[in-house]
């Protein structure tokens, strides 16, 4: 079995190795005539040998490379291990002239298998107008340079719809999009639409990675923030509300004052903000033509039926169960179940409801499945109508229709006759559990034989013995109560009482502080645990504390003079430790000694 496991974990370790990223790092804007690197990153360091394709650098110019390099770089913290193997080909490039361009895909080979870079977009800005903005830079002071830095289309806000004409249930993805040129370091007033008209359902974004896109002849760098599933609820012209959003840009500026030879610098940051909004969207939702089928409930989508159907021979009084799955993609959330048709001697049960879901930028997609429990009494040749099921196809534009076969079941006779005993079956309704073949009962004949099953209750013996078990119960927590009342507003028995729970406390940061090797804190906290513990035990504040007063009241309070000794000497152990190297074995006997003579403390000072 260990062997087993042994070879799984390693195949699977073999498996995880077999997947690589390949990865280009450009700068995003650069400036005509000035030299920049282009690297094409891949997270191992043993590629396949000339396996590597450059790209087409059209419209730049090389002026070295490929130059590849290797690198290796091993972390261990807190006893967790890990590593990480590049390599890095490297061009030198520059551009001649503005405008925007385009890297072309680079691939690479591991093991036989080609990983491939997207192509990568870069804007390139005339030399002169970057010359301008530095100028700006160094015109700081003057009061708005820094605004400048970061131009009015440098942060794009957009609500990217899949679609903006759809029909009634049709899904659309709405997609909460930004665009970037410059650093952002956070967010304000931050109002997202509420969607009226629309069922919303959010996606979850955690696996989307920044892209580089063309906006308007603007490179920019998009990160999708939210995504949200709409379902147009009703027909007609509905508006999406302008979702609302300030970002806070980090911008650095060049600053020679603040240089300095020796320790650098010269440089000063600001946050500029920007009001950000999608403006209001309208989408044009069309209603469902007319003429839908009589088994048509409001599916939209693409959807195919399956059934499991019940035996074709039963016995009477038996129970069977017709399953219909629909699956595909649409508004399966709204989906309703469908209609079986079953002979009036036949008793149904509720319909029982199981579904797999699942959300994805296409649509919802999964299966709905519907079981229809039934109970066949009586004999006969039945025949079941077959279950259909329509929706509307937006991609044809039109209803389709499906159907499940017919089904024949022929009943046979109960083979135990009338006299079948009551048989019990499960059913899916508010009833647990039903009782068949046994609906009418024997009605019994003569006279009536009442008798007295029980004395009453009332003012017996045992009613008067509970009637006082209850007032003494009454009375015992009457005076219970009051004792609590009292204790609580004596402040000095509060303090004893608590001081032990509030030393646990912090020994236990003071354990989780030693597990994380921080020796400082780690004495820190049990100093504020011992002095503290003395402070509530003692009813003494901690500044009018001394350890030759501890020691006195300890002893005063029947503690033997070298335990009283040995507390204030871990104390001393502590002070002197707090700012000394220490081991790890040192911390745990300073913290287990702590913990002794405390509880020893504890068990001897009551009050």
């Amino acid at each position: 079995m260990i062997l087993m496991l042994t070879t799984l974990a390693c195949l699977g370790v073999a498996r995880a190795a077999d997947n690589h990223t390949f990865e280009i790092n450009t700068p995003l804007i650069v400036t005509a005539g000035e030299m920049f690197r282009v690297e094409f990153v891949l997270d191992t360091n043993k590629p396949d040998d000339g396996s590597f394709t450059p790209p087409d650098f059209a419209g730049l110019d090389i002026l070295a490379g490929p130059t590849t390099s290797t690198g290796f770089e091993f972390q261990s913290i807190n006893g967790v291990t890990s590593q990480k193997k590049t390599c890095t080909i490297t061009y030198v490039v520059v551009a001649q002239n503005a405008g925007n361009i385009t890297i072309g895909s680079a691939s690479i080979a591991v093991d036989g298998k080609r990983y491939t870079t997207k192509a990568t977009p870069i804007e390139v800005v005339d030399g002169g107008a970057e010359r301008q903005q530095q100028q700006q830079g160094r015109a700081a002071e003057q009061g708005n340079a820094v605004q400048n830095k970061v131009a009015k289309d440098d942060i794009v806000l957009r609500l990217n719809l899949s679609r903006t004409k759809v029909y009634k249930g049709e899904p659309i993805l709405a997609s909460l999009t930004l665009y970037t040129r410059a650093s952002i370091v956070g967010f304000e007033d931050v109002k997202l639409p509420s969607f009226n008209g629309f069922w919303s359902q959010e996606l979850p974004v955690d696996n989307y990675k920044p892209q580089r896109e063309t906006l308007d002849g603007k490179v920019y760098d998009s990160q999708i923030i939210k995504e949200y599933l709409l379902y147009p609820q009703q027909s007609g012209a509905l508006t999406i509300e302008p979702t609302d959003i300030t970002a806070v840009a980090r911008v650095v500026i060049q600053n020679a004052r603040n240089f300095d030879p020796f320790f650098g610098g010269g440089v000063e940051e600001y946050n500029v903000k920007r009001n950000l909004t999608t403006g209001a969207i309208t989408v044009n939702v069309e209603e469902l033509p007319a003429g839908a089928p009589a088994s048509f409930a409001g599916a939209v989508g693409e959807f195919t039926i399956s059934a499991e159907m019940p035996p074709a021979q039963l016995k009477a009084n038996s129970a069977a169960t017709y399953t219909v799955k629909i699956s595909g993609t649409g508004n399966l959330s709204f989906l309703q179940a469908p209609t079986l048709q079953l002979p009036s001697s036949f008793e149904a049960y509720s319909v029982r409801n199981t579904e797999s879901i699942r959300s994805t930028p296409q649509g919802t997609t999964g299966y709905r499945q519907f079981e229809f429990p039934f109970i066949a009494r009586a004999e006969g040749e039945y025949d079941i109508a077959p279950v259909e099921f329509s929706y509307f196809s937006p991609q044809k534009g039109a209803y389709v229709t499906l159907s499940t076969e017919p089904l024949k079941i022929d009943v046979s006779p109960d083979a135990s006759g009338d006299n079948r005993p009551a048989q019990v079956v499960a059913a899916s309704s508010k009833e647990d559990v039903r009782q068949l073949g046994s609906d009418i009962r024997f009605i019994k004949l003569g006279h009536a034989a009442l008798r007295k099953s029980a004395a009453p209750l009332m003012f017996s013996g045992t009613y008067f013995a509970l009637l006082a078990a209850i007032v003494v119960l009454f009375t015992a927590l009457y005076y219970r109560l009051r004792k609590m009342i009292r204790d609580s507003k004596n402040t000095v028995l509060v303090r004893n009482r608590r001081a032990n729970k509030v030393a646990v406390q912090r020994f236990r940061a003071a354990e989780r502080h030693m597990r994380a090797g921080d020796r400082q804190a780690f004495y820190k906290e049990m100093l504020h645990a011992f002095w503290g513990y003395m402070s509530d035990k003692l009813n003494i504040p901690v500044a009018d504390l001394t350890k030759e007063s501890i020691r006195e009241e300890l002893q005063r309070r029947g503690v033997a003079a070298y335990e009283a000794q040995h507390f204030t000497d871990i104390m001393t152990r502590c002070d002197e430790a707090q700012y000394s190297p220490s081991t790890s074995v040192e911390m745990n006997e300073v913290y287990t000694e702590g913990v002794r003579i405390i509880s020893h403390i504890e068990s001897i000072v009551k009050r």
